[in-house]
């Protein structure tokens, strides 16, 4: 069975998407359309601009997801059996599998990074990589929950690698607990804030009046959500999920297994980057593994 996953933000790269705009009718008139709803040129950051520029959030965010769904839009591949997104490519696999139109979805994307932007600016916060040594899912969250101030697992990524997210002195102070336990890397992340804690709490306000003037569908396959790393296709629990992903962990791991469960044993990752690739490797390593770029 062919799973499709979609990666989140930190793929994107300089010039993503100009050789897709430039080769496709059909998706030079997607990119085009993005342009209208967003109110700004996003393919002149994606097509001609450098890493800086598109670090911004409110670019990143609606970058990576134009980039995948556009690609998955216009290859020519089969339907997949069964779709996951790491955080933001969530959204490109509710267009996948059916339950968002491109500009409903492009809509909230929106939405949701300017709002991620608001809470970070509010309340200055980052993220770590976990990663090797004695490094146990058991540990890091005993050593989230003994700390002082708010630091949380963000993103069980692999069996040997954890992101944590919260404020600042928090997240630095519990990488020193880590290492003092045996883990081989505690490495701050270049982001611009606490994505996937309580800090977003205000982000997740913003979003959920936007997902409720939207109208979600039914899911053609089943959609893993983050937040529970389970099969959905119900419209209403897939709303409530993907608002809760916010600020809950995201169980990429258990996804990852949880699909192979489910009968997948083809991985397509689709859009910028390999990280998924990477990741659905290291997990089941038994399973086919490609990407389109």
């Amino acid at each position: 069975m062919n799973a499709y996953v979609f990666p989140g933000q930190g793929s994107q790269y300089p010039g993503m998407g100009r050789e897709l705009y430039q080769s496709d009718k059909k998706a030079k008139a997607l990119f085009d359309k993005a342009d209208e709803i967003l109110g700004f040129k996003i393919t002149d950051i994606m097509f001609e601009g450098d890493a800086e520029q598109l670090k911004a959030t409110k670019v990143t965010q609606p970058a990576v997801f134009l980039h995948s769904v556009i690609a998955a839009l216009c290859s020519d591949i089969p339907d997949p059996d069964m779709v996951a997104g790491h955080s933001l490519g969530e959204f490109s696999a509710l267009v996948a599998c059916g339950v968002l139109s491109f500009e409903d979805a492009l809509h909230l994307v929106s939405v949701r990074a300017q709002a991620m932007q608001m809470a970070c600016e509010m309340v200055p916060g980052t993220m770590a990589a976990i990663m090797g040594g004695t490094m146990t899912p058991e540990m890091v969250e005993q050593v989230c929950t003994q700390s002082r101030g708010v630091v949380v697992p963000a993103n069980y990524n692999s069996d040997a690698q954890i992101v944590i997210s919260g404020e600042v002195e928090s997240v630095n102070e519990a990488c020193a607990a880590l290492k003092e336990l045996g883990v081989k890397r505690a490495l701050p992340l270049q982001v611009g804030g606490a994505f996937h804690s309580p800090l977003m709490e205000p982000a997740r306000l913003q979003l959920g009046q936007a997902i409720e003037q939207v109208n979600f569908s039914r899911a053609r396959c089943p959609i893993y959500q983050n937040v529970d790393a389970r099969p959905h296709e119900d419209p209403s629990e897939i709303k409530d999920n993907l608002l809760m992903q916010l600020t809950s962990p995201v169980r990429w791991t258990q996804t990852v297994r949880n699909m192979v469960a489910g009968g997948a044993d083809s991985f397509l990752e689709i859009g910028p980057g390999t990280v998924l690739q990477n990741l659905v490797a290291k997990t089941c390593p038994e399973v086919s593994v490609a990407g389109i770029n």
